[in-house]
């Protein structure tokens, strides 16, 4: 959800301090990451995952204040939309079984948080964009009432002055085109989000091989085919995203400014990098300062909260954020990974987890880094074609050339993936569960957005049409939701 605001306006004055804070933040970063020690006895993992709920005729429901009341579990909280809400998983060791652990722990949670949600007559989805959501359900009270994000909203439109324009095609020719006046289409992209506890002076190696990857999962786990009723990209929820939180009038874009939204333009050689251009290129959206004098903090021999500086990381949505944070009185930092789209399952989710932690273990200390032998454009084109077609698409990759991704998954990262997890001290059989769901995914070639499309087809060609067809999919897709069987198990119509 994000750090709360106390306004949804600032004043010039706010503004001007709040640079100068965020300035001074930056400045005591720089010495801390050559003076003070980072926590790093015991790396843990974490994980984010954004649900959205729905009413008996697979709607969207406005309700989230009164399901979070119902759950009433802390774990769950408010997020962007009132058919929003987030589950925030306790951080853990990988090491050992703790992932079967998770995954038994992940599941007996959603199922008492859906058995409380249906008391309001909701029901739980977690998809990457909940494909029954309509133009019509953001002309009535949408947003979550939450001050930063209403922030958020006055902010975005203040910077642009002028309505959002939502402009996609996807690879078959459907294609959507329409203003917003809102940043509702935000709240319509439900990810999931790795967060891995990383050493100072490792954080650029997996930061780096942490956007080579990005591509790969962006591919084999794609689920957000549909949005406003239209087929899109195979992951439209990137450019949707984008979209949707985009402070550039065209004349800001035609002169290079860049989006809020961003994969980024090189790779890195310090997480100060990240921080720095945060700082050097992206103007406050929520300019609150605190009183704390970091300074003195730091001189003191005490870790500061950095609030200013960490606030503003928070409104720059790269697909991979670098996070400080403070636990215990100590500091430490993140990657926080925000590819991936919610779902389909629990097991699909894990599967996916397990892929990037073991993948990007071995990239990360690879004697020939993937990033001094593949340029930073060509993992971004990757990333955008990954985003189009999914796992039917073409990626290039060193030593490979131009390859069909899955075919790079199956000879490649997946036995880099298995030894990955081996250096972490997972169990085998842990290891063997989830890497085997993402070995038949890809031989089978379906993942959540290819079911989807599948399905819709399939209702299409029997008559019934896109709204109809849309509905009865996504019934189908929460029932193998429930049923934690792979996504590429599921039948069709």
């Amino acid at each position: 959800m994000g750090e709360d605001v106390s306004s949804t306006s600032y004043t010039r004055e706010q503004r001007q301090r709040y640079r100068e804070k965020v300035r001074q933040n930056l400045d005591v970063f720089e010495r801390m990451l050559t003076t003070s020690s980072f926590e790093f006895d015991r790396p843990l993992t974490g994980m984010e995952i954004e649900l959205n709920l729905v009413d008996s005729a697979y709607q969207p429901t406005m309700t989230n204040a009164d399901v979070l009341e119902t759950i009433a579990d802390p774990d769950y909280q408010t997020e962007l939309g009132q058919y929003n809400i987030e589950l925030n998983v306790n951080p853990r060791p990988l090491p050992g079984k703790a992932a079967l652990e998770l995954e038994d722990d992940l599941r007996r949670s959603l199922n008492r948080a859906e058995s409380m949600a249906n008391r309001t007559g909701a029901h739980i989805v977690m998809i990457g964009i909940l494909p029954t959501l309509m133009p019509e359900h953001f002309t009535t009270e949408w947003m979550s009432a939450n001050a930063r994000y209403a922030a958020l909203n006055e902010a975005i439109f203040a910077a642009r002055g002028e309505d959002l324009w939502i402009d996609l095609e996807g690879p078959t020719g459907e294609g959507l085109a329409t203003y917003a006046d809102s940043i509702a289409p935000e709240s319509a992209c439900t990810s999931v989000q790795l967060h891995l506890q990383v050493q100072p002076q490792e954080f650029a190696a997996h930061w780096n091989a942490a956007q080579a990857l990005s591509s790969i999962q962006l591919a084999v786990g794609a689920n957000s085919p549909y949005f406003f009723g239209k087929q899109l990209w195979h992951e439209s929820r990137v450019e949707i995203f984008q979209q949707a939180t985009d402070t550039r009038a065209e004349e800001l874009k035609n002169q290079g400014v860049r989006p809020r939204v961003w994969f980024g333009e090189r790779w890195i050689t310090s997480i100060f990098d990240l921080f720095e251009e945060n700082v050097r290129y992206y103007p406050a959206l929520l300019p609150e300062t605190s009183d704390e004098d970091p300074v003195a903090l730091l001189e003191a021999g005490e870790a500061p909260q950095l609030a200013e500086l960490r606030l503003h990381n928070g409104t720059v949505y790269r697909w991979n954020r670098p996070i400080y944070d403070i636990v215990g009185g100590r500091p430490h930092l993140r990657v926080e990974n925000r590819v991936l789209p919610a779902g389909p399952t629990i097991i699909d989710c894990l599967a996916n987890s397990a892929f990037y932690y073991g993948v990007v273990r071995m990239l990360a200390e690879s004697d020939r880094p993937i990033w001094t032998r593949m340029s930073f454009a060509a993992a971004e084109e990757n990333f955008r074609q990954a985003a189009r077609r999914g796992i039917e698409s073409r990626v290039y990759w060193p030593g490979f050339g131009e390859v069909p991704t899955d075919e790079l998954v199956l000879r490649h990262l997946l036995p880099l993936a298995h030894e990955g997890l081996d250096r972490w001290g997972v169990a085998p059989e842990v290891r063997d569960r989830f890497l085997g769901v993402l070995e038949d995914r890809c031989r089978q070639g379906r993942n959540g957005a290819s079911w989807q499309i599948a399905c819709v087809d399939a209702l299409e060609e029997r008559g019934k049409d896109r709204p109809t067809a849309l509905r009865g999919m996504l019934e189908r897709y929460v029932e193998g939701m429930h049923s934690n069987e792979p996504v590429h198990t599921w039948p069709l119509p």
